[in-house]
């Protein structure tokens, strides 16, 4: 792991953001207070916006990495759904997250690029995009990792009254999933794999 306090830059959507939850119950809250539980003043900071799609998220990036006030040890983004629900093609949804990876890649922080397993109702319109982001992440010597456990999305224990998004359970069990692998890419940044 990093010898200094890890700075996390969680980039993305909804899932992101934290819609319908408190700030204490987002992904980069939870986030951070597990990688706190190990390392003491760990942050996580928030820049997601719901509704973004790639291309949305692209066009704010330049903003988000203005603002930052030091390099961040590892940027997780996580985008794309809403580009399969408002129909974008994927071959612009694929050059945007190779801009969005480029970009992060230009200022030297590491990406972790998460995934969705559709729900079986949008299965028959993600074909297309299905192989996108692990393709965009090998190009970049990005790491890869679900987004959600095996389980947890669409799990009617799990979601929203809006019947998709996730709860604060179900983003728990998120970053349960992901802390191993957000470790092991903090690791890979502290010793100087490119991103």
């Amino acid at each position: 792991m990093p010898t200094n306090v890890p700075l996390v830059l969680a980039f993305g959507d909804s899932l992101v953001a934290g819609y319908g939850l408190s700030a204490a119950d987002s992904f980069p809250a939870q986030l951070q207070r597990r990688l706190g539980e190990r390392f003491g003043g760990a942050r996580v900071i928030n820049a997601g916006v719901s509704g973004n799609t790639s291309a949305d998220a692209l066009r704010r990036l330049p903003g988000v990495l203005t603002r930052l006030t030091a390099r961040p040890d590892l940027a997780i983004v996580q985008i794309g759904a809403n580009d399969v629900l408002r129909g974008l093609a994927p071959a612009q949804t694929r050059t945007n997250l190779d801009a969005i990876l480029a970009e992060f890649g230009r200022c030297g922080i590491r990406v972790l690029l998460t995934t969705l397993e559709p729900p079986p109702f949008l299965q028959a319109r993600t074909g297309a995009y299905l192989t996108i982001h692990a393709e965009v992440a090998a190009a970049h010597g990005a790491a890869l990792a679900s987004f959600f456990p095996a389980g947890v999305l669409g799990h009617p224990a799990m979601v929203l009254a809006d019947r998709i998004h996730p709860n604060w359970a179900a983003i728990q069990a998120v970053v349960s999933h992901l802390l191993p692998v957000v470790e092991n890419a903090l690791k890979a940044s502290a010793s100087g794999l490119a991103a």
